[in-house]
């Protein structure tokens, strides 16, 4: 939650002082940037993760010591390589993706931003594989303050000018951060693993990571691809208007989000081969994130606009229809995440890389067919059909593998809050004070049940379980549930 209110307040300031124009370069240079480390990392993060997590849970201190090396060895030489070829193509990136070749320079230092990107994801993948929940945390949360900082001061300083330092703080200050608790990890102790222990090592990340980068890539890609469609199409200012909505669609979920990565995915792939246990985890994954989210996704749909102005400008006005059918979608995709690690943690990277591609072509292929049309609403549209088709893909694929089924709860929870959602969605469509009231008056009731039931879940203590308990006998008390 502390990242994310830092993310929101890097967020202001840049729409502040560079505008939607301003918002829009830094989304696509960020993007253009993920892209190719997505590409240069090949998967091995991710691989990585799996890897001393499978090792953990079969105590065997050689497997984490040799995945270990091999994670650290092997990212080191992608670090360099994709930062070199980043540089390389840096003509040929300005001219396809920012149309103007006088960008070439700028599009060259993103290499630094690429290396240590793969390094920074590297450290990230050895401290979740090693359960480290707690310096993942840190780890997020001082990187943020920090990159906040330096990027800030970078824009007030020089302005537009300062638009490259702004961008690589994050990688840096992720980098920077990342290396003080990655030292802290207990050292190896095991004597050096033999080439061939190591190689076939490689190979493993190499193989399944590869699929993985690709479905990866071809997330990354289709983002790209539609905002270069948005920019094209509709110009700058409409860039901008995107990347404000999608922005707030990514951050808001994160506390959400990033704690499957960082908790539940490694949990997944110790116990992927007990299926009964693998599916009461995703389901149980999946009914704490839509009680935690519910009442965020109703709330942010009811003051889309409001929010939009309070954290961009009355400029980005243009950037809420965009939010309320992101917002939608992600109804949808907190459901098919959990169902998504289930495929990542059996390891089967080519099925993982199909259902992405398929996802991203939907969305990718209706903002290109429809945009001139709908205008920019179309690139929320295609957000909300991208995962009205990806969720039953993976259910399907998850059933197959572990078959699995949701519980009677979940469907309830699923069926109650994507209701709300377009019922909320429909009023702030007719008006926006109708769907301010009616979407208040949602999330505030879903965040009381939702409360109650996560209190009886996880038996919280301190100050969060006495309001769980003021909470549950005012509840009571009015007669809407009983013991």
């Amino acid at each position: 939650m502390i990242n994310i209110l830092i993310g929101l307040l890097r967020i202001k300031v840049v729409a502040v002082l560079l505008g939607p124009a301003g918002v829009g370069l830094v989304g696509l240079l960020q993007n253009l940037m993920a892209t190719a480390s997505t590409v240069a990392a090949l998967g091995f993060g991710t691989v990585g993760t799996r890897q001393i997590a499978e090792a953990a849970g079969r105590e065997d201190q050689a497997g984490i010591d040799t995945a270990r090396r091999a994670l650290f060895w092997g990212t080191l030489c992608l670090a360099a390589v994709g930062g070199i070829l980043l540089w390389a193509l840096r003509h040929v990136l300005a001219v396809k993706v920012l149309a103007d070749p006088g960008q070439a320079p700028l599009v060259g230092w993103l290499a630094v931003g690429v290396a240590l990107t793969i390094a920074s994801g590297a450290q990230g993948a050895l401290l979740t594989g090693m359960r480290r929940v707690g310096d993942i945390a840190r780890v997020q949360v001082y990187s943020a303050i920090l990159s906040t900082v330096l990027g800030i001061g970078a824009i007030w300083l020089l302005g537009e000018a300062g638009l490259l330092l702004f961008i690589l703080a994050g990688p840096f200050a992720g980098f920077v951060i990342g290396q003080l608790y990655v030292a802290r990890l207990p050292k190896i102790q095991t004597p050096p693993a033999p080439l061939p222990a190591l190689v076939g090592q490689w190979q493993t990340m190499a193989r399944l990571g590869t699929a993985f980068m690709v479905a990866g890539l071809v997330g990354v890609l289709g983002q790209l691809a539609v905002r270069t469609l948005v920019q094209r199409e509709l110009g700058a200012e409409s860039l901008g208007y995107f990347q404000a909505a999608w922005v707030i669609s990514m951050t808001y979920l994160g506390f959400v989000l990033g704690a499957m990565g960082t908790d539940y995915y490694p949990r997944l792939t110790a116990a992927i081969h007990d299926h009964a246990t693998a599916n009461r985890l995703a389901n149980e994954q999946t009914e704490v994130a839509l009680l935690l989210a519910g009442p965020v996704l109703l709330g942010m749909l009811a003051l889309a606009p409001w929010v939009i102005q309070l954290l961009y400008t009355a400029e980005f006005a243009p950037a809420a229809s965009i939010l309320r059918w992101q917002i939608l979608g992600d109804v949808l995709k907190i459901v098919s995440w959990p169902l998504g690690f289930i495929i990542l943690a059996a390891g089967d990277g080519r099925t993982f890389m199909l259902s992405e591609t398929a996802a991203m072509a939907v969305f990718a292929g209706i903002t290109w067919l429809a945009l001139p049309w709908l205008g920019i609403q179309t690139a929320g549209i295609s957000f909300l059909l991208m995962y009205m088709v990806l969720l039953p893909l993976v259910y399907w694929l998850a059933r197959r593998r572990t078959g699995f089924a949701w519980s009677r709860t979940v469907l309830r929870d699923v069926l109650l809050l994507s209701g709300a959602a377009t019922l909320v969605a429909a009023c702030g469509a007719w008006h926006d004070w109708l769907g301010a009231v009616v979407g208040v008056l949602a999330a505030g009731g879903f965040g009381i049940i939702a409360l109650l039931r996560l209190a009886r879940m996880a038996e919280l203590g301190g100050a969060l379980g006495r309001l769980a308990t003021m909470a549950r006998r005012y509840v009571f008390k009015l007669g809407v549930m009983h013991d």
